[in-house]
């Protein structure tokens, strides 16, 4: 019971953190550990650059062109 509760905690967490656009740094991480291992892993820096590029795009409004 206990650590369905905290489960759902961290989901409930994750998704509040990916409604107001905070990007899951350590999930990454994580992935490219697992699944990429021979590909470099960005900084934090460079990782909040990227999903901020991919949200908001180069400035333009209306999408991704």
């Amino acid at each position: 019971m206990l650590g369905a509760l905290a489960q759902a905690g961290r989901y409930l967490g994750q998704s509040m953190r990916l409604m107001v656009g905070l990007p899951e740094y350590d999930t990454y991480v994580a992935h490219m550990e697992k699944t990429h291992p021979d590909k470099p892993v960005m900084s934090y820096e460079e990782f909040f650059r990227e999903r901020q590029q991919a949200r908001y795009g180069n400035g333009k409004s209306g999408g991704c062109c």
